[in-house]
């Protein structure tokens, strides 16, 4: 894989920092026109997307740095180079949230009409995000045989090098490529609030969930769980709770 993209004179260009910024404004850009079609203010909205996109890379980071601290604990400056890889989806996801319910909340703006419009950018974006990972390195997978396994041999990368590898990359930059398009085609059969937003959540979940079972780069230590598959079972819980709760009132206010 190629971790440096382009490289003139001592500038470098990473790969995952160009997929990483090509994901956030691939999300932006198909949220927005939701949002748009949704009737709601779009400008609004992309002024919201400027600090849910900072919040966004502060909070992956914090939350990666935060499991892997032994790592970053004799080297502190590791921390800022965001290009070696280590952002965590699921510390983005939740940072990005509670900015967004912060801003929405200051400019009267409904926050689960906004958080259906942003379900259809958030897997298109993380489906190219983690072609970034693939050209990096990192979040890679276990020792395979099978005829589509990669193997890296650039020594940049942040992958063994040399050995077939699952590539969990591809898998979930696919499953979410899947998720995106089940939701886009579908966008119009969730005629409720928050429905939209807490199916992708649900199949985000469950998708990641099964692949972390192929990934062997380091995880966090909850036993024989990742970090994101707890997080991911909470995630899902609160999404089926969520869906439970809005068709019983739906329903009682049918009666």
């Amino acid at each position: 894989m190629h971790p440096v993209l382009v490289k003139i004179g001592s500038l470098k260009i990473y790969s995952y920092g160009v997929f990483v910024a090509i994901g956030f404004l691939a999300a932006l850009w198909v949220a927005g026109r939701e949002i748009r079609r949704r009737g709601l203010d779009r400008d609004t909205f992309y002024d919201m997307g400027f600090w849910v996109v900072i919040t966004a890379i502060i909070g992956s980071r914090l939350f990666h740095v935060l499991v892997y601290w032994e790592q970053y604990r004799t080297d502190p400056a590791e921390i800022f180079k965001l290009w070696n890889g280590g952002l965590v989806f699921y510390g983005g996801f939740l940072a990005a949230a509670a900015a967004c319910l912060y801003f929405l909340r200051r400019h009267k703006m409904p926050f689960l009409p906004v958080a259906d419009a942003s379900a259809l950018g958030i897997p298109l974006g993380l489906a190219f995000g983690r072609i970034g990972c693939s050209a990096a390195g990192c979040c890679f997978g276990k020792f395979t045989t099978l005829p589509w396994a990669i193997v890296f041999t650039n020594p940049a990368s942040l992958a063994p090098l040399g050995i077939p590898l699952h590539p969990t990359q591809i898998y979930e930059s696919l499953g979410a490529f899947a998720i995106f398009g089940t939701l886009y085609a579908a966008r119009d059969r969730f005629r409720t609030p928050g429905m939209l937003f807490w199916t992708m959540i649900i199949l985000y979940g469950v998708v990641r969930s099964f692949l972390e079972i192929f990934r062997d780069d380091p995880r966090g230590f909850l036993g024989p769980f990742s970090e994101s598959q707890i997080v991911s079972a909470i995630l899902i819980l609160y999404a089926v709770v969520s869906i439970v709760r809005t068709r019983s009132r739906t329903s009682a206010s049918t009666v």
